[in-house]
């Protein structure tokens, strides 16, 4: 299916990485021009410069985001190389452990700094563009917002504000033709998951009991399936669909455990 991205210029935030960088990879594969927003520039370029490989234009801007006026900075940055923008997908971010029993105030904070206000600022600065293109924004959220984890109120917070946004925002967005949509991640495999695995005392038998826990298959989710809906829904084939929190995680969250098994 073609999904009508070619030359469409959309920013993924935290896009030199894990998902983010599956989303501009399908986004690249599509014809679009993906503009990864992280903090650090090797990571960015490095993709960058593996897509000009294939021939395929991209672009980076060095920001971090937990700065606002980063956030504005970098819209300006896309908006004078490229005079415009398709669409912004909020993904950067990361489920740093602040909990309520060992966290304290300034952790939270800076929590949410990381992980919800940026989703907010860079919307902002991004706005004018969207309603001249009538683009699309899609943020990525995570099941702890519906589940919970322990020891990460910080993280789950600024997911429930993330998924509450989307619905506002697809209301408050409505007269100028933009779409809102939110992709809820449940357990993706990505470098980041890894690392974290691998930090348990046994790494593979706390896989295998997570898989054994996914409805769908069995499996992790891959970066390039979470990719594939947010694009989807970037795009104009998604045309009527907007304020939807979807779910791409195997049944993770909303199917009987049982079933896993089965």
């Amino acid at each position: 299916m073609d999904l009508q991205l070619k030359d469409k210029v959309v920013i993924v935030t935290g896009g030199a990485k894990g998902i983010g960088e599956g989303i501009v990879h399908v986004l690249a594969n599509e014809g679009a021009i993906p503009v990864i927003v992280g903090r650090n520039a090797e990571d960015n370029q490095k993709v960058v410069d593996a897509l000009s490989a294939k021939g395929i234009s991209s672009f980076q801007v060095v920001a971090e985001l937990t700065g606002p006026e980063a956030c504005e900075q970098a819209v300006a940055a896309v908006l004078e190389k490229f005079g415009r923008i398709d669409g912004l997908v909020n993904n950067a971010g990361v489920n740093d452990g602040v909990g309520l029993e060992n966290g304290n105030y300034e952790a939270f904070m800076a929590s949410l700094h990381k992980n919800v206000v940026h989703y907010y600022l860079m919307a902002h600065y991004a706005l004018p563009a969207l309603k001249a293109s009538k683009g699309s924004i899609v943020n990525i959220s995570s099941k702890t917002a519906d589940t919970g984890q322990g020891g990460t109120s910080a993280y789950a917070a600024s997911n429930g504000g993330r998924n509450a946004l989307t619905r506002e925002w697809a209301v408050e967005l409505l007269k100028y033709g933009i779409r809102v949509n939110s992709v809820i991640v449940a357990e993706c495999w990505t470098p980041l998951y890894e690392k974290w695995i691998e930090t348990l005392p046994n790494p593979q038998e706390k896989l295998a009991s997570i898989t054994a826990h996914i409805p769908l298959e069995n499996r992790m989710t891959t970066a390039e399936e979470i990719a594939n809906m947010t694009v989807f829904l970037l795009s104009q084939r998604s045309s009527h669909t907007t304020g939807q929190l979807i779910y791409v995680d195997g049944g993770y969250v909303h199917l009987d455990r049982a079933l896993a098994n089965s």
